[in-house]
């Protein structure tokens, strides 16, 4: 039962699709593949200074790549690339270590069932990869 809710919460993710759509113009930008499966995402970012003013993303993979992305297009903007590339860090260490979710994005457990299956992880960790690079295209 309780996979069931968390099924629906990350459906409802996905479905929201929070960012999606590819900038025209943008300050930063990067696209990752996932080898294994073929998910590809590409993330754009505009920035005010080292804040994310504006998120676009666009997702050709399954629904935990799209639930992610939208999860970051509703929540990083205004945040620094610091906390941003810090939130990398503890997604990684959320699906590959068993590390606590993020305390400021809560909504990030709904990604808890995919814990233990690791040819997952890197379907809910892509966005966030894509993210980083998109920063660091921005050079921040």
């Amino acid at each position: 039962m309780i996979e069931r809710l968390y099924q629906e919460a990350i459906l409802n993710q996905a479905r929201a699709a929070v960012g999606a759509g590819r900038l025209e113009v943008a300050d930063g930008s990067a696209t990752v593949d996932n080898p294994l499966c073929g998910d590809r995402v590409t993330i754009d970012v505009v920035m005010d200074g080292d804040r994310i003013a504006t998120i676009g993303h666009k997702v050709r993979g399954c629904i935990l790549c799209e639930a992610a992305a939208s999860i970051i297009g509703a929540r990083a903007i205004g945040l620094t690339a610091a906390e941003l590339h810090s939130l990398g860090d503890a997604m990684t260490d959320m699906m590959r270590n068993g590390g606590l979710v993020p305390q400021d994005w809560p909504d990030l457990a709904v990604f808890d069932p995919v814990r233990p299956i690791a040819s997952r992880h890197e379907c809910v960790l892509l966005p966030f990869r894509a993210l980083g690079q998109a920063l660091n295209d921005a050079g921040v």
